[in-house]
């Protein structure tokens, strides 16, 4: 069985690369942080949360790039 994390990998690529109807990073597991801060499972925030559904491909895009980022997928680029 693949973990979250392998799983939001996974979708990463092909999520990046759409041109329209960039696919959602959900890999149900639907459980906020303790802080409510993050989704445990896609790394989303509240507000990423509820705006995903009626936001553009470039902010879903920007969105992915951030989870990315949070889940220690991607490294930050070094300044």
């Amino acid at each position: 069985m693949s973990s979250p994390l392998e799983l939001l990998a996974a979708k990463a690529e092909a999520a990046l690369a759409a041109e329209d109807n960039v696919p959602s990073p959900c890999v149900s597991v639907c459980r906020m942080t303790a802080d409510r801060s993050l989704c445990q499972g896609c790394y989303r925030t509240l507000d990423e949360l509820r705006a995903w559904s009626g936001a553009s491909d470039g902010y879903k895009r920007s969105v992915w790039r951030q989870v990315l980022l949070r889940s220690g997928l991607v490294r930050a680029p070094q300044a």
